[in-house]
């Protein structure tokens, strides 16, 4: 992991990088924390989920246990006792490495420290570590960093040891100089806005290959869920791509966008997305919009549920919830259950189904279900959109604004009287809200006039 600030915190931060294997070697302690408003069961579930988080980083597990708190206290977040009480635990179990399933705030993770002796991260520090793993891209990379920078802002003064140091006033100047500490702070803001500087630019190429498909009328997809549900797999067997695909959390984190020709030799773009989980940090969606945008702008979602899993409803339910903060709930969604082949209980099949009647029962690894997956994204697809020629007058320029955020714009052109004349592959759902200046109507309305 590389920080971009001073060279002395940077060389200040290697050394510590240079424990990280002996930490993995001794093992992760992990708490979870069933919070206010929070089942145990519940809590129990996001434990198991940062388990496997965890061991997504090569860290061996040294011992876990779960806690309950009222409300978080400022000092440990968990109450002095209750801290004292896992810090001696973790050390007992002799782990080199205290995970809390929930987030920290920097003092409260400063405090845990001095009183475990140990490194402390929280779950959103582990998630950010796993994404600066598996980040292959620039897109990817500029994003995560840009998480990350801004995740250890108001870290710094448990990350180095020298930052209380201060650099001296330039001659002739008063006081005592600058800390290092703000100087640190201050290079690392700077590093953040030529983050957001680049990750612009980057957003800006990209809507211009959204642009580029657009003109090519050809609808776009987006494959989401849960992470590790088979999305990666879906997209591969679908158009014979090659993304990468592994039985790990967060395998692959960058768009990757493939052809498909559906039986009645209509084309279809799909495009693979990040996985979700289950408290993912803000500043990860955020820092992923760019990416995560594509559910966004899809003329429908493909969500993809491992039915085998026996959490399959609650990661149904955080890709639902992802999806509204989005801005992408309102999509038409098409479910497909993966991983068919390991769900034999007819049962859950049959519960599953009722909660999805449309919903497609298929197996990347066995081949089961996907002609009918084929025929059903045909059937959808027709469904789902429609082309229509559109003629908006200079006065609503709030309809020209909807052509590009609630339809696909194919191509249009600013007529001398100023209106907006188009042709553009609109959403059913959206079919009423247009209507009125689809020029078949218009010209329905002229010949009852004449």
């Amino acid at each position: 992991m590389t920080r971009n600030l001073t060279e002395e915190a940077i060389d200040e931060f290697s050394r510590g990088e240079e424990t990280a294997e002996a930490q993995r070697k001794s093992g992760a302690y992990l708490v979870g924390v069933t919070e206010p408003g929070e089942s145990p069961a519940e809590a129990r579930d996001h434990l198991e989920e940062l388990r496997e988080l965890v061991g997504t980083l090569g860290y061996p597990i040294a011992g876990e246990t779960m806690v309950s708190i009222r409300a978080p206290h400022a000092k440990y977040y968990l109450g002095s006792g209750k801290a004292e009480e896992v810090c001696g635990a973790a050390k007992e179990a002799n782990a080199e490495l205290l995970v809390f399933d929930t987030e920290l705030g920097p003092s409260q993770q400063r405090n845990l420290e001095r009183l475990a002796r140990i490194n402390v991260v929280d779950r959103q520090e582990v998630i950010l570590d796993i994404f600066a793993e598996r980040a292959q891209t620039r897109e990817a990379g500029l994003q995560v960093e840009l998480a990350r920078n801004q995740y250890f802002l108001p870290r710094l003064t448990r990350a180095w040891s020298h930052l209380s140091r201060q650099r001296g006033g330039a001659k002739g100047t008063r006081g005592e100089g600058e800390k290092q500490i703000e100087y640190d702070r201050r290079m690392v803001k700077q590093r953040i806005a030529q983050l957001e500087n680049e990750l612009e630019t980057v957003r800006r190429q990209r809507d211009v290959q959204r642009k580029g498909r657009i003109r090519r009328e050809i609808p776009l997809a987006a494959i989401v869920g849960y992470t590790n549900a088979g999305k990666s797999s879906l997209l591969n067997t679908l158009t014979g791509s090659e993304a990468l695909v592994e039985d790990k959390l967060f395998a692959t984190l960058d768009p990757t966008t493939r052809k498909l020709q559906l039986p009645n030799k209509s084309e279809l773009l799909l495009t693979d997305t990040v996985g979700f989980v289950r408290k993912l940090p803000h500043s990860l969606i955020e820092a992923f919009k760019s990416t995560l945008e594509e559910a966004v702008l899809a003329d429908f979602l493909i969500l993809v549920l491992d039915c085998s899993s026996a959490d399959v409803e609650s990661h149904w339910q955080t890709t639902l919830s992802v999806l509204g903060e989005l801005g992408a709930q309102e999509k038409p969604i098409l479910t497909v259950f993966n991983k068919s082949d390991r769900q034999k209980d007819g049962l859950i099949r049959t519960h599953l189904r009722a909660l999805a009647p449309d919903g497609v029962f298929i197996s990347c690894r066995t081949g089961e279900g996907l002609d009918t997956l084929r025929e059903t994204l045909t059937a959808f697809l027709k469904k789902r959109t429609r082309i229509d020629d559109l003629q908006i007058p200079p006065d609503r320029p709030d309809v020209v604004a909807a052509v590009y955020s609630r339809a696909s714009l194919l191509e249009g052109e600013y007529l001398d009287d100023g209106s907006f004349r188009c042709t553009v592959r609109i959403p059913c759902a959206q079919s009423d809200f247009f209507a009125p200046f689809s020029r078949s109507m218009i010209e329905h309305k002229m010949e009852e006039y004449r």
